[in-house]
């Protein structure tokens, strides 16, 4: 089996990272052809990053039959339609995330490729990043012990301080748990498994928002009535571990770590200053305490026993750099086209990002209605991936 020819459609900012990236692998992907709302930027993509063909829509890329695989890097609210359309044509999808704007259109789409045998994948593959890979060894190692809780914790103003066009955060489909949420609860889920049920509570703290950077600065944008962007939740996991968790863009900062498990044994925590240098990046330290170096075991404790550093563990997986700028988007559709000619399941898989989905939904409807949100889908937790992947 040669290399998957990739038809990418979306070209915003975030194509440029997967495609310097995708560039890496072509004994497994193929970059053939791009598509975008201008066909004249599809042109100048293709002659930057190689594609043979630029296409004048999204629906035209589709019906090439030389295309093997759809990546889709549309604004959230196309992931939908794309999706489908793409698996209807007998393409193989890797969608960003959210993998739809509804947990409905999710169980559409895996419908669908279940019915012609086709593969879905869906970012995030930031789990399959040095940091997290590490976080994996440790768990099924047993460092850890059982876990029994942790947190996640994405807070920050919004994008409008740092996108240029942030108008689609606020829309049907995003806002921060729609947005950030995948990161976080995919990287949970790629370590403890399904989650049982949810809770949820939300609020939404402006109407409008002011851009202030790029062409729109000074430009007001108007937030969907229905976009929350201030969520809290507590999971509970069929392992039984219980995990809160925050996500909001109305936090103007915060020290509070970026994720933590706990384990009978140990606990792990992730700290970087970044409020989003949490599981949205690949890379990382890896910071452990354990009953040698918890400070709540040493009594009188000392001024310096207090302030003793975690326990830094070495990361020997690849894959762990924490520039946005070169990090490793896109190995979720390599890992996909490796699937494919071994026969296994994908990692980042359509079945996790259908759990993904339900989970945030379900949280919105706790929010909503009141009353705790039942699961009832599932996935196979995704198999580690090599240090030499």
């Amino acid at each position: 089996m040669g290399a998957l020819k990739v038809g990418v459609i979306g070209l915003g900012d975030i194509s440029t990272v997967y495609l310097n990236n995708l560039k890496n692998y072509p004994e497994v992907v193929e970059l053939y052809g791009c598509a975008c709302t201008s066909l004249e930027k599809a042109r100048r993509k293709a002659g930057e990053f190689g594609f043979q063909k630029a296409y004048a829509s999204g629906a035209e890329l589709i019906a090439d039959p030389e295309i093997d695989v759809v990546m889709n890097l549309t604004v959230p609210a196309f992931h939908y339609a794309y999706n489908l359309a793409a698996l209807k044509a007998g393409k193989h999808v890797y969608s960003e995330k959210p993998l739809a704007s509804t947990f409905a259109e999710g169980q559409e789409i895996m419908s669908l490729a279940r019915e012609k045998g086709l593969y879905v994948g869906c970012a995030p593959d930031t789990f399959m990043g040095g940091r997290l890979q590490t976080y994996r060894s440790l768990l099924d190692s047993g460092r850890l012990g059982e876990i029994i809780g942790g947190t996640a914790c994405m807070v920050c103003p919004g994008w409008e301080g740092v996108h240029p066009n942030p108008a689609f955060y606020y829309q049907k489909g995003a806002g921060p748990l729609m947005d950030m949420g995948p990161y976080y609860l995919t990287a949970l889920l790629s370590l403890l498994g399904p989650v049982r049920r949810v809770s949820g509570m939300a609020g939404q703290a402006r109407k409008e928002r002011t851009v202030h950077t790029g062409p729109y600065t000074g430009r007001t944008i108007e937030v969907d009535p229905e976009v929350m962007t201030h969520v809290i939740a507590n999971l509970e996991f069929q392992c039984g571990a219980l995990i809160s968790a925050c996500f909001s863009f109305d936090v103007w900062d915060s020290e509070m770590p970026r994720m933590e498990l706990y384990g009978t044994k140990a606990c792990l925590t992730i700290t970087e200053p970044d409020p989003c240098a949490g599981p949205n990046y690949f890379g990382g330290e890896v910071l452990l305490r354990d009953e040698s170096t918890s400070r709540w075991l040493v009594s009188p404790r000392s001024e310096e026993q207090m302030q003793a550093p975690w326990e830094k563990i070495p990361v020997k997986h690849g894959h762990n750099s924490v520039l946005q700028s070169v990090n490793s988007r896109g190995i979720g559709l390599v890992d996909l086209a490796l699937a494919l000619r071994e026969g296994r399941r994908n990692r980042a898989s359509g079945d996790m990002a259908l759990h993904v989905l339900e989970i945030m939904e379900g949280i919105l409807t706790s929010a909503k209605e009141h009353r705790f949100a039942e699961m009832t889908t599932t996935f196979e937790r995704p198999e580690p991936v090599p240090v030499d992947f």
